[in-house]
């Protein structure tokens, strides 16, 4: 591994330019390279803003973290949550199991990459998975075999005219480990081996990899194959839940693909999008604590907006806008939410973001009303309201809520299960979607 020759370490939604870093004055990545190609590929998807100014390179946290390798720049940014709340929350977003972690105790406490909290969650699993003893399953296999097996295939010899060997070909069908499950899990231990910046964490998992080998294939990790082994999961495979949704987070954040010509690599690094993390935190905490309510995520509203039959030259699709949440009850909407990871106590909410909660608004008519859920760091923060109103006749038209909610409590909450803390998750649930009343 190459030592690089500048690093820089920033938190979130934090900027870096040559006046407030002295390794960036006169730091400029070099035009036609792989890290110049990645500098705009990761600013044109928002995961992170680099700008190359007079004086040298301007870098801004958005709402990634994570550790990546631009050329001779290490960018390495930091959540603002502490190690060990953050990893607890992810828990409990993704459903991971709460196993004891040395690395808790050992490591949290030090500043680490974001990365190295999955690793270590995940060589927890797998060490868990390996004790019980990995999955087996019946896998067909047809080859000729001295000692006949299973099933003689009677269209093999047919099909080369007799038997020229002492071999008969059959098919059968033995219980192994190589399995499409194990297979996923052995290449994703490879990947946090390499991932992880923690020593320790490497050698785990590079070990705990090496246990496979002699039973298990490699395989190539990509969304298609992660999708595959999603669709195949079944009551049987329930154990090997949380060590593929971690691996999953691991393959969709690993570094950055640059497209050629002729070909097509990928950059080092981990970016984790802590807006997904946000999402699907939120849309647990709601579904579990809005009992008399039903919490659909990403519901498209139909025929809200539809082309004019007669002026569609095109016959293109009417566009259905998606909420993050549906909040319904017996049927009927009740609430319209949005979850975005940007702090809107402190920053001011974006212009597209502000039309398109204007716009679920006013698709109700019983309750014009839609909301933005978003994490906040003040502990005096509370409820702004955004009337909007016909500007000719002034009446009211809808009402935009922003909503925030302090992470750190919400761990706490989830921390403790006895009535009282159950009592006020569901009070902190009804207030997420319906507001203070």
């Amino acid at each position: 591994m190459t030592i690089a020759a500048h690093s820089i370490v920033l938190s979130e939604w934090e900027t870096a330019s040559p006046e407030t870093h002295e390794c960036l004055r006169g730091f400029f990545l070099d035009s036609g390279s792989s890290a110049f190609a990645a500098a705009e590929t990761l600013t044109r998807s928002r995961r992170l803003e680099l700008n190359e100014l007079r004086n040298g390179l301007e870098i801004k946290a958005l709402s990634h973290v994570g550790r990546l390798r631009l050329g001779g720049l290490t960018v390495t940014i930091m959540p603002k949550l502490p190690g060990a709340s953050l990893l607890n929350l992810l828990r409990y977003a993704y459903g991971f199991r709460k196993l004891h972690l040395l690395f808790d105790a050992n490591h949290l406490a030090e500043p680490c990459g974001f990365e190295d909290l999955l690793v270590a969650q995940l060589n927890t699993e797998a060490q868990e998975l390996l004790s019980r003893g990995l999955q087996r399953a019946y896998v067909r296999r047809g080859e000729r075999l001295a000692s006949p097996r299973g099933q003689i295939d009677i269209g093999w010899i047919a099909r080369e005219g007799g038997l020229m060997t002492a071999e008969l070909p059959c098919c059968h069908y033995p219980r192994i480990e190589d399995t499409l499950f194990n297979q996923v899990l052995h290449g994703g231990l490879r990947l946090a081996g390499s991932l992880a910046s923690n020593l320790d964490l490497r050698r785990d998992s590079r070990r705990l990899a090496s246990l496979m080998e002699e039973s298990v294939s490699s395989i190539r990790l990509n969304s298609t194959t992660m999708n595959q082994v999603a669709r195949q999961s079944n009551r049987l495979t329930r154990s090997y839940t949380a060590a593929l949704s971690i691996i999953r987070l691991l393959v969709e954040s690993e570094g950055i693909t640059l497209e050629g010509k002729a070909i097509s690599n990928r950059l080092p690094g981990f970016l984790f999008d802590m807006n997904a993390f946000f999402q699907a935190l939120m849309s647990r905490f709601l579904a579990e604590h809005l009992s008399d309510h039903r919490v659909v995520d990403e519901q498209g509203l139909k025929n809200m907006m539809r082309y004019n039959p007669d002026f569609n030259p095109q016959r293109k699709q009417s566009p259905t806008p998606r909420p993050d949440y549906a909040v319904t009850k017996d049927g009927h909407l009740c609430a319209i939410l949005d979850a975005k990871y940007r702090d809107l106590w402190d920053k001011p909410l974006p212009r597209e973001m502000l039309y398109q909660l204007v716009v679920y608004a006013i698709s109700q008519r019983a309750n014009p009303t839609s909301s933005i859920i978003y994490p906040a760091a003040n502990l005096h923060a509370k409820e702004a309201r955004i009337d909007v109103s016909d500007p000719i006749r002034g009446s009211t038209l809808g009402r935009v809520c922003l909503r925030p909610v302090n992470l750190k409590q919400i761990e706490q909450m989830l921390s403790v299960d006895n009535p009282q803390s159950r009592d006020e998750r569901r009070i902190e649930a009804h207030r997420m979607a319906f507001g203070d009343q």
